[in-house]
């Protein structure tokens, strides 16, 4: 595809694989905006290192088969969340390589991602690779995030502390019903 630019946002697949194209780029972070949500509103600025992708288009040839198209992945980013444990801010390194694997109908998909490790898709004039990248970040984001280890330890409020000593024993009112009570004898 040399010679042309080609638009990650509208990216005719087969011609890209066909040409053995190449495409790399980057984006702010704050340009995926679903996988900036998912950052603190505080945290999600603009000083983060941009995103950076890159995709591999690629036909395979298959024995007794049509021949494949291919679209290889690569995208890393940063990221900063809040740590679940300390609630201090955390930065968060994300990285996804996929390799997607493009047939003609939903039926075959279906079919394919049976049987296959790799994603299935259905083939498309006009691919979001910004799209398709920003996925595979909120997939790779962790479940809890959390530090290895949180950089000031953990102490419980003061106030809850008191205010355990100043609570009643919910299993004392249990206590009086054990007890024979004297008028009955």
């Amino acid at each position: 595809m040399k010679g042309r630019s080609l638009d990650p946002h509208h990216l005719d697949v087969r011609k890209f694989a066909r040409d053995v194209g190449a495409l790399a780029g980057s984006w702010p972070l704050h340009s995926l905006k679903r996988l900036s949500a998912t950052c603190e509103p505080a945290l999600a600025d603009a000083a983060m290192p941009p995103v950076t992708w890159q995709a591999t288009g690629e036909m395979r040839g298959v024995v007794g088969g049509p021949v494949q198209v291919w679209l290889h992945l690569e995208v890393n980013a940063t990221v900063r969340l809040l740590c679940q444990r300390c609630l201090l801010p955390l930065q968060e390194a994300l990285s996804a390589h996929r390799s997607f694997l493009f047939v003609s109908d939903e039926a075959e998909a279906a079919r394919l991602d049976e049987e296959l490790d790799d994603d299935v898709m259905v083939l498309s004039r006009s691919l979001d690779v910004a799209a398709l990248a920003e996925d595979e970040l909120i997939l790779a984001l962790p479940l809890v995030p959390r530090h290895e280890r949180c950089p000031e330890p953990l102490t419980a409020p003061a106030d809850s502390l008191a205010d355990a000593d100043v609570r009643p024993n919910p299993f004392a009112a249990l206590e009086t019903l054990r007890r024979p009570s004297s008028e009955g004898s």
